[in-house]
């Protein structure tokens, strides 16, 4: 784990983000009185809800592409482009708490990030296979 710890360090933080995720849906069952295991009521609930699961489902698809795009193409530019992702992932949640319609900016600029570390691996792999 010492050769890539930005990489590290990026994981280690989407994980605090998950955590704050499920923390907002935590407070909001409490504030709305929402009985688990519903994941329906009142419709601050219902965004904090989504909130949390688009987010892990977000990061079920980063996390890979994080750690490959660092094994076989730059470690230092998985930091960087992790970091961007991550930025964009506290936009989006944020932006959609505040108000739903505006969650896009977020969600497309760490999509963008996403493509970035997806194509890049591809790259480093493809490379290290014919290179």
């Amino acid at each position: 784990m010492n050769a890539h710890p930005g990489p590290a360090l990026i994981t280690l933080a989407t994980s605090f983000l998950l955590f704050s995720c499920a923390a907002y849906v935590g407070r909001c069952r409490i504030r709305f009185a929402i009985k688990a295991p519903a994941t329906t009521g009142h419709p601050q609930f219902e965004i904090a809800y989504r909130i949390q699961m688009n987010t892990l489902e977000n990061t079920v698809a980063f996390l890979p592409v994080l750690w490959v795009f660092a094994g076989s193409l730059s470690s230092l530019w998985a930091t960087v482009i992790g970091t961007l992702w991550l930025a964009g992932r506290v936009w989006y949640a944020v932006a959609y708490a505040r108000d739903p319609q505006t969650r896009g900016g977020g969600f497309l600029f760490s999509m963008l990030c996403f493509g970035a570390l997806g194509l890049g691996g591809t790259w480093g792999i493809v490379r290290g296979l014919f290179g």
